[in-house]
């Protein structure tokens, strides 16, 4: 056997810490009084309804008829900027007859005061994103963007010295149509929005949201810029303003960049929100929301905080148990198994930046717990087949190589079929719904969160299970002081 290089166990042990310690406590840092989120930990984790609880609300039309169409359109606007806010246990059932879609969603992660209306606003805006040059104050532009948000019911707007200023439908309408004029580009012509962390023209890193237009809007973009040469074009999001960049020069190929987060308390999560929110699109007709109601925990955080303390205790008792029936492969097995764990916790709470967060229900739990004891049984039938081959008198080379060898095919068939099983589930049950002319639509996140958790705690055994182990025992067997066949479950070496 082709030995492994001595330290190597050494670099994947120390890699697993540090990775394990970073997943758990994340790593932050200050930018002037605002807290920066490098990488997040457990604690950014977005707990499901019956974790931590959440709201119902219903959203209708305002003072509209809807028809069918436009329901659903409404339906995958809101599907979209749930899983855009990393929301998979929600649930929205649609009423067409009444014109009315019930949502109900979990809780933000690190959400303390628990404001329903907020985060019902957060869902049901309206998002309209628009490039209106600087022929006119950035106050006299909100005045009139505000104007086209209201209602037809007389809703009121107040002047520079707080005087109230009442609006007729038809004021509205005419608002809309001067909001139009003044328009150069609409979010409607913006294909797709991402949020980057990049070096601007002053050699400056700073959060920024990215544009690619469509060939229409980078037409429309390209003579906005060559007109306003020196001038500002306002990029407004309903009636808040993003950005006041100036254009110093005609901008073709249809990308554009709105900047200006650096002064907001977390410019990464609020690039990241426009972007998404942008990417989500506009919806058909303003929505009005019910009173949003709070939805009780149906097990809450004293059983969450129980978990834990029997998932450390469980750890524990598998820890021992490693150890002596299976000596040094056990305690690999054990660093492997913390690896595993590290890799799961990573997937579920946003740790990589192109792999988000999603919601953890109870069967998300379940679906990392199961994935565990695959893990647990990947490495004892290893370390059986190594033990097999030691009762053969070979060398203890040859009796690590054929047990590994020997045990992949077990591992990988039972793992293989865990992994079909999960996509299944993640296809049916999850945001994709690819399988819903033959299953229905699926209403609930919950399945997909064991599906999903399932299918990374497997991923995660065959990369520390398999791979991580297999190199720390290789390269262990290579001291000559472990070189007892005893420490690997053998007799003693005479």
């Amino acid at each position: 056997m082709k030995r492994t290089a001595k330290p190597v166990f050494f670099i994947v042990f120390v890699i697993i810490l540090a990775l394990a310690y970073t997943a758990i406590f994340g790593v932050y840092g200050e930018n002037g009084d605002f807290r920066v989120t490098y990488i997040k930990g457990i604690n950014d984790i977005r707990w499901g309804i019956d974790i931590n609880g959440g709201v119902e609300v219903s959203f209708s039309p305002k003072d509209t008829d809807a028809t069918k169409e436009e329901m659903e359109s409404v339906k995958a606007i809101l599907e979209l900027r749930m899983v855009a806010l990393n929301i998979t246990d929600y649930e929205i059932y649609p009423d067409y007859d009444n014109d009315t879609i019930m949502v109900r969603f979990p809780w933000k992660s690190g959400e303390t005061d628990f404001d329903p209306k907020t985060a019902v606003d957060e869902l049901g805006k309206t998002a309209a994103l628009r490039f209106i040059p600087g022929d006119h104050t950035a106050a006299e532009i909100k005045k009139l963007l505000s104007s086209v948000r209201l209602d037809d019911t007389g809703a009121k707007l107040e002047d520079d010295e707080g005087n109230s200023i009442p609006k007729t439908a038809e004021e509205i309408k005419a608002d809309l149509e001067t909001v139009k004029g003044w328009t150069v580009l609409e979010g409607k012509q913006v294909k797709r929005a991402s949020a980057e962390y990049q070096q601007n023209k002053s050699g400056v890193y700073e959060h920024q949201v990215a544009l690619e237009l469509t060939d229409e809007g980078a037409k429309a973009f390209e003579e906005a810029t060559r007109q306003y040469v020196g001038k500002i074009i306002y990029i407004w999001m309903d009636d808040q303003l993003l950005s006041s960049p100036t254009v110093n020069e005609v901008i073709t190929g249809g990308h554009a960049v709105i900047n200006g987060y650096e002064d907001r308390e977390d410019p990464s999560a609020e690039a990241k929100k426009d972007a998404d929110t942008i990417n989500a699109g506009a919806l058909p007709f303003a929505l009005s929301s019910s009173d949003p109601n709070t939805l009780s925990p149906s097990l809450g955080n004293s059983a969450l905080t129980a978990m834990a303390y029997a998932a450390v205790a469980a750890m524990i008792l598998i820890f021992l148990f490693m150890i002596f029936m299976y000596r040094l492969p056990g305690f690999i097995a054990f660093i492997a198994l913390i690896g595993q764990m590290t890799l799961s916790i990573m997937a579920v709470s946003g740790y990589f930046a192109n792999f988000p967060s999603f919601t953890m229900t109870i069967p998300g739990i379940a679906g990392m717990i199961l994935s565990i004891g695959m893990g647990v049984d990947a490495n004892i039938i290893t370390a059986e087949r190594i033990k097999d081959e030691l009762c053969s008198g070979k060398t203890l080379d040859g009796c690590i190589r054929n047990g590994t060898k020997g045990s992949f095919s077990a591992i990988f068939d039972g793992n293989v079929t865990v992994i079909i099983v999960a996509i299944i589930l993640i296809l049916v049950f999850g945001p994709a719904n690819i399988f819903s002319a033959i299953f229905g639509v699926s209403p609930t996140g919950m399945i997909y969160a064991f599906g999903y958790t399932l299918l990374v705690g497997v991923i995660a055994n065959f990369i520390m299970g398999v791979g991580a182990s297999r190199l720390m025992l290789k390269s262990l067997s290579g001291y000559k002081f472990l070189r007892n066949k005893r420490l690997y479950g053998g007799k003693k070496t005479s």
